[in-house]
């Protein structure tokens, strides 16, 4: 892949619930994403008793994915997660991006 000068690589991390993931992948990789990958974990949200008995309990079940690509296309990405799944809302999922140029090992 060639990178214009001003076109920095970033790392794309999305939390949301498992049942989103074969949705999320699908349209992850239909915005361009590269070396994406996805991890199962439990979320730390507890609901109290007024939750629980209203049926309101949050879900534990997660799905971590994370990717690489150019920022132009992880800001399209994140654009699309708000739109389609609705990411500006409470209890959806969380995305964020970190640049790769700034890291170090």
């Amino acid at each position: 892949m060639q990178l214009e000068p001003k076109e920095t690589l970033v790392f794309l991390t999305v939390i949301a619930g498992r049942k989103q993931k074969d949705a999320l992948l699908t349209a992850l990789v239909d915005a361009g994403m590269q070396l994406v990958h996805t991890k199962y974990g439990k979320g730390t949200v507890k609901a109290g008793y007024l939750q629980c008995t209203l049926g309101l309990v949050p879900e534990e079940k997660k799905v971590l994915i994370v990717c690489v690509s150019t920022r132009a296309k992880a800001h399209a990405a994140l654009r699309m997660l708000v739109e389609r799944f609705r990411f500006d809302k409470p209890n959806t999922g969380i995305a964020f991006t970190m640049p790769l140029d700034k890291l170090s090992f």
